[in-house]
């Protein structure tokens, strides 16, 4: 049988947007021991939200729609980094211990009744106990947008580094790797349990959930609640788990579209701060969800046990 390699299957399926760069930057590094590792990301431009006809394509109900609209051209200047991975249950815990920083408890979970399933407050569940066993290596939920920050904080006064939550155009910009498709991996949701734990068959039968193909990915991911990060292929970029695993806390306050996004990719501080934006799906939500141009919010002071942290440093 013939085989493409890898590489070269990736390119194929990740064309270049406008003059953005999809080439992995090189010297991937870390400031500290307990630090995340770090990708250079190459400068570039590109269009960031969602063309007409995506959002019907995917099934977006209709009252959700228009958040990614309309498209904007974004300019990401060459200098940022952006964690390798989502932030690890080890990597929380070292800026725990080193700041006695409490995240407290009381975690919005997955519930499943029978019937439907829903997302409901649990006081009892934290970033220690998400409500599913997690080892070392799985990306940290159960924290708010609050702990983030906090989180992001540490790490820049721990290595005088610049290091912050990323906005939501540099999370696309980070995202898309250089495509203009739904996905980074194009946009059939077919390949999706190659790159990423999403919303699977293995959690629709453990769970016993909805199988039809709005309500999960036709696939198996072999994971049913998170997995270990960097466990699927990785971007464009060299980035892992951008589509999947958790939804990933932003700077952005909440605005309702894309109409005033600054030209050059830096956060919207003014609107409802006391609603973060968040990106990326995780492994319980439904396909529409997880897509790269994506736009939703949770509270700030809330956790969530499918939400975690994904950091850059600034140039």
């Amino acid at each position: 049988m013939f085989k493409i390699p890898f590489a070269a299957a990736l390119a194929l399926i990740m064309p270049l947007l406008g003059d953005a760069s999809a080439q992995v930057a090189p010297h991937n590094f870390s400031d500290c021991e307990t630090c995340p590792e770090m990708v250079p990301l190459p400068g570039g431009t590109f269009t960031m939200g969602v063309p007409r006809g995506e959002e019907d394509r995917e099934g977006v109900p209709l009252d959700l729609r228009g958040r990614s609209e309309p498209m904007r051209r974004i300019t990401i200047a060459s200098g940022l980094a952006m964690s390798r991975s989502a932030v690890t249950v080890a990597e929380f815990a070292a800026f725990v211990a080193a700041t006695g920083h409490s995240p407290g408890s009381g975690c919005w979970a997955f519930v499943n009744n029978g019937a439907s399933y829903e997302y409901q407050e649990n006081a009892t569940l934290d970033w220690r106990n998400p409500g599913f066993p997690q080892k070392e290596d799985h990306p940290v939920v159960c924290v708010s947008w609050e702990d983030a920050q906090a989180y992001a904080q540490w790490l820049a006064q721990t290595t005088e580094k610049p290091y912050r939550l990323p906005s939501e155009a540099e999370w696309e910009y980070a995202a898309r790797a250089g495509t203009v498709t739904s996905r980074y991996w194009g946009d059939s949701q077919a390949p999706a349990c190659a790159f990423g734990n999403v919303a699977d068959l293995s959690l629709a039968q453990a769970l016993n959930l909805d199988r039809r193909p709005q309500f999960s990915f036709r696939c198996n991911d072999r994971h049913v609640f998170t997995a270990p990060v960097a466990s699927f292929r990785p971007n464009g970029f060299g980035l892992y788990d951008m589509l999947g695993n958790v939804w990933q806390w932003t700077s952005d306050c909440l605005n309702p579209n894309l109409d005033g996004q600054p030209a050059d990719g830096s956060a919207r501080v003014y609107g409802d701060c006391g609603s973060r934006g968040m990106r990326g799906g995780s492994w319980s939500h439904l396909p529409w969800y997880v897509r790269a141009g994506n736009r939703v919010r949770g509270t700030a002071m809330d956790r969530y046990n499918f939400a975690g942290i994904r950091v850059v440093r600034d140039r």
